[in-house]
């Protein structure tokens, strides 16, 4: 298990300065983002990725395994406390005025 970033770089999310990369590919049964541009979950059989607000104002999710989308605060498009996506799907969520919002998807999303 591992997780793979790309070259580091720093951004201003929120206010705040944050040391992140552009992309990660994580192979863990758990991770929380951390203002990357796009994630990819791979290699594992499941994984729970938890939406940080602090650190990360929006992200792409590509799932090539099961993946549980769980934000910190709130809910996703005001009505779900977490939402599922399968093998192959891609989902783009962003925080807006304190929910996180799915701004495009593709795939079957379960909740």
């Amino acid at each position: 298990m591992a997780i793979i970033r790309s070259i580091p770089c720093e951004k201003i999310i929120n206010g705040i300065q944050v040391k992140t990369s552009e992309l990660a590919v994580v192979s863990e049964p758990t991770y929380t983002t951390n203002g990357e541009y796009a994630i990819v979950v791979k290699d594992i059989e499941n994984c729970t990725l938890k939406l940080n607000s602090q650190t990360t104002d929006r992200v792409k999710i590509k799932a090539m395994t099961t993946v549980l989308i769980v934000p910190e605060q709130n809910r996703i498009d005001e009505y779900w406390d977490e939402i599922q996506i399968e093998k192959g799907s891609c989902i783009e969520l962003v925080f807006v005025y304190q929910n996180w919002y799915i701004l495009s998807s593709d795939g079957v999303k379960l909740w």
